[in-house]
């Protein structure tokens, strides 16, 4: 049974008799699109059943879906919205998670398997799959995600859980935060990920180096150790506001003379001019693009290339 979560409502497109919804089976599991046409009532927040490839699945409505490309032999149908029995068992069987992670992470360490790390157990709504989520951080020079071999672990769970189908999922540092829940490094009450992010975007330092924000990895790294997913959500408009502005160490012209540009604030369309009687503020608009000007000087300074042969309207070949 999945955990409450923070749902944003969005109203289904109203000229299409077609509801699209997008349904998650596990915290950590991506979205995937089904028709819950017969089910006009269908809300996010409502767990519903569905036939999966993986055979009937319990999983949460998250949100409607203004438009998705059809899949080649158009959508999945909900079977139904989950009833009383259905929410019954998942819970019976939810209340047997804990134990089988202890049971996993136990013979885990009969097998010294030290890298390997059981993050989770999740039964399915009936029982009859059991997925333990697992990670391990490192390889043994220190670098990526291990490879554990995980073979008899999984044979030792599935003998230990029959009938039920046994899986061991390797999940990476972000998700593992993502399931373990609880505050994020900036103070939020909850994370981010725990409580909206369907899915993670990339993130690289030249989000952070965009916006200006501090490289100290203190302020730019997650619960999970990896950097914060926050960086992407305004990272587009930094970048589009910056091309507008003259690059940090270029020399403009300013209302107070010519200076060099030292800082940016993109949001504000402004920039930090440090000149000779100080460090100042100035809009955009107040610059004047220096090496324009000295071009334009340059060229005005030259002799016309045309007025000592005659057919010149520069006035450098007229007499005075």
């Amino acid at each position: 049974m999945l955990p409450a979560t923070c749902y944003m409502i969005m109203t289904p497109v109203a000229e299409s008799d077609t509801l699209i919804v997008g349904v998650r089976f596990s915290r950590i599991g991506k979205l995937y699109h089904f028709d819950a046409s017969s089910f006009a009532g269908v809300k996010p927040g409502d767990r519903v059943i569905v036939e999966t490839k993986r055979g009937a699945q319990m999983g949460e409505v998250v949100k409607f879906v203004e438009s998705a490309s059809l899949p080649d032999g158009g959508f999945r149908h909900i079977q139904r919205v989950a009833n009383p029995r259905d929410l019954l068992m998942a819970q019976q069987w939810q209340s047997k998670e804990l134990a089988a992670m202890i049971h996993c992470r136990a013979r885990a360490a009969e097998l010294r398997l030290a890298s390997l790390k059981i993050v989770r157990a999740e039964y399915s709504y009936d029982g009859s799959r059991l997925t333990f989520f697992y990670n391990a951080d490192t390889d043994d020079n220190g670098k990526g995600d291990a490879r554990v071999d995980t073979k008899s672990l999984q044979s030792d769970m599935a003998s230990a859980f029959a009938p039920a189908h046994v899986e061991l999922h390797q999940i990476g540092p972000r998700d593992v935060a993502k399931l373990l829940g609880g505050p994020g490094a900036c103070g939020i009450e909850e994370r981010c990920c725990s409580k909206f992010l369907t899915e993670f975007s990339p993130v690289s330092i030249k989000m952070a180096k965009e916006q200006g924000i501090s490289l100290n990895p203190e302020e730019i790294t997650g619960m999970c150790g990896r950097l914060r997913c926050c960086l992407v959500y305004e990272y587009e408009q930094y970048a589009e506001a910056r091309k507008t502005l003259p690059k940090i160490k270029k020399r403009v012209g300013t209302p107070r003379g010519e200076g060099k540009v030292i800082d940016l604030n993109p949001l504000k369309q402004t920039v930090i001019v440090a000149v000779e009687d100080g460090r100042f503020e100035f809009s955009k608009d107040e610059l004047t693009p220096l090496d324009e000007l000295q071009a334009l000087a340059k060229k005005a300074s030259q002799p016309c290339s045309r007025h000592e042969g005659g057919g010149c309207d520069c006035g450098k070949g007229k007499k005075k």
